[in-house]
């Protein structure tokens, strides 16, 4: 297996990827197409599927402009889908919103697409140990998964074990995906 004929699908769980950058790289600024592009390495995307969950506007009204302008980069991507969960809201601004929905529709979506035979591999950029049964229900299916993940060898430590491959996201993987 592998090589140009391998259909991939790109599961990307945005909220772990925000702030895995703001954390390792203190940057946010991403070109989400050109991550996917090295992710794929060469192989042929069927689509990208990226989640997070929307800013209230009338919360975090600043906040909300500028996550709506990077969702419309998102969306301008060729074969890429925007799926949003939403944030709930409780006790603002005293506790942080959190998030609804957003990783049990990635993992729906992951384990629906494999069983529909819409991909030979998922990789999935996400670091919670949440999404290790959906790898695995996708591998009993007979589908590869990769898992593309920040930090030392030490983190996610389920993930890796469940998955056919890590890519090591670090400085030298991001060169040239900065905006």
């Amino acid at each position: 297996m592998g090589g140009a004929s391998e259909r991939v699908m790109i599961f990307i769980d945005g909220s772990n990827l925000y702030h895995s950058l703001k954390g390792f790289f203190h940057r946010t600024d991403i070109d989400i197409g050109r991550l996917c592009k090295k992710l794929l390495d060469k192989r042929r995307i069927v689509r990208i599927y990226y989640y997070n969950a929307q800013v209230g506007h009338k919360e975090e009204p600043e906040r909300y402009r500028s996550q709506r302008a990077f969702f419309a980069g998102v969306s301008a991507i060729p074969y890429s889908e925007l799926r949003l969960g939403r944030l709930v809201y409780n006790n603002w601004p005293n506790s942080p919103p959190y998030e609804k929905g957003v990783d049990v529709q990635l993992a729906t979506d992951m384990i629906t697409h494999s069983f529909r035979d819409n991909y030979d591999v998922a990789v999935l950029v996400a670091g919670d140990s949440d999404f290790v049964g959906a790898l695995q229900a996708v591998k009993d299916n007979g589908k590869n998964v990769e898992i593309a993940l920040f930090g030392k060898e030490t983190t996610s430590r389920s993930l890796r074990v469940v998955a056919d491959k890590v890519i090591t996201i670090d400085g030298r993987f991001l060169r040239g995906c900065w905006k």
